[in-house]
């Protein structure tokens, strides 16, 4: 009985002497790391955004690859989601709560037994790059064993977030270098047009491309009077890549008027349709000197959040070149790309 008494009295000097001491420690714990990666703040943005590129640097995939992971809500930005289930990661979930773009974006995570934290990516542009800072804050309460466990948090904790933001460098700096930071993107749905082209090709000089085009739309319109057709559109060129050394594209313009009589060709002029469904556009505004810089941006944008083009893209002359100067002429790019659900 003595032997038994002694043991609960020391049990209980145990249990008071960690209660003594859990009630001095800290409440909550905070890990942080930071990464330089080159790359601009936008693309870096993207990557930590949207689920579906952070599943394609965490480190987390690496560790549980049998895990379960579903992805839902907005593709990204406040309101996205993601849940796993994992006999390694656990079971949890993650939501987006604040999302400021190429600054920062903050998620909720909710860890099942072992309870809630905020995660929070701050981004900052630098001169050779973006600054990347990956913190995790969680609060234990007057949870005692959490608050033990809490001590160990940043060695655990630490060691992922200096590998994920290993991958999260390796991966951006791989990625087109436009940035596309303050080029507005919209995400469209456009409809068919008929149209009257001619497929050309020239030499990839602005110069040449100028004159081939030029002669193109002269023998469209030709083809438009003659077949008693209306222009319903500006003139448009559609890109086909390149045919050895030299640049492809079809010089278009949209058309009404089109009847079982209307010819389907004429010296080299044809008729044809224009792509219909989920597009990006882009109001570019200046020289056509300066578009190819657009089309960097565009690709820099898709590629940063993992969306799959679905055709040529091709550009919208707005403006008429002989009555506007030159800095305000307005082009439209687009660029066709998966259905919207998936991009």
């Amino acid at each position: 009985m003595r032997l038994a008494r002694k043991v609960l009295i020391g049990l209980g000097s145990v249990v008071l002497l960690l209660f003594a001491v859990g009630i001095f420690l800290p409440s909550r714990a905070h890990v942080e790391r930071e990464i330089l990666v080159d790359a601009p703040t936008a693309t870096v943005f993207a990557l930590v955004n949207d689920f579906r590129q952070i599943g394609k640097w965490s480190p987390w995939q690496e560790t549980d690859p049998n895990a379960r992971y579903v992805i839902s809500g907005p593709r990204r930005g406040v309101g996205a989601m993601l849940a796993w289930d994992g006999n390694i990661v656990g079971k949890g979930s993650q939501r987006i709560v604040e999302s400021v773009p190429y600054e920062r974006v903050v998620s909720e995570l909710d860890l099942g037994g072992q309870g809630n934290a905020i995660a929070t990516f701050e981004l900052q542009a630098a001169d050779t790059g973006t600054t990347v800072v990956w913190s995790f804050d969680t609060s234990f309460g007057l949870n005692l064993l959490g608050r033990f466990a809490g001590l160990m948090f940043d060695n655990i904790i630490g060691d992922d977030y200096e590998s994920g933001l290993k991958n999260l460098k390796s991966m951006a700096e791989r990625l087109p270098r436009a940035d596309f930071s303050k080029t507005e993107i919209e995400m469209i749905v456009v409809e068919a047009q008929d149209i009257a082209y001619l497929s050309m090709t020239s030499i990839p000089l602005a110069a040449a491309i100028s004159e081939s085009m030029g002669d193109a739309y002269f023998k469209v319109l030709n083809f438009i009077d003659r077949n008693g057709l209306t222009e319903a559109g500006p003139a448009i060129s559609i890109s086909r890549g390149y045919r050895g050394q030299d640049l492809a594209f079809d010089a278009a313009i949209p058309v009404h008027g089109l009847t079982e009589a209307t010819p389907r060709s004429s010296q080299g002029v044809m008729l044809g349709t224009t792509y219909a469904g989920p597009a990006i556009r882009v109001k570019h505004v200046g020289s056509y000197l300066s578009l190819d810089q657009t089309h960097d941006k565009i690709a820099a944008y898709l590629a940063a959040y993992g969306i799959a083009r679905n055709g040529d893209a091709w550009e919208s002359y707005v403006s008429d070149p002989t009555r506007t100067p030159e800095a305000d002429l307005i082009t439209y790019v687009y660029y066709p790309i998966q259905d919207s659900d998936e991009s």
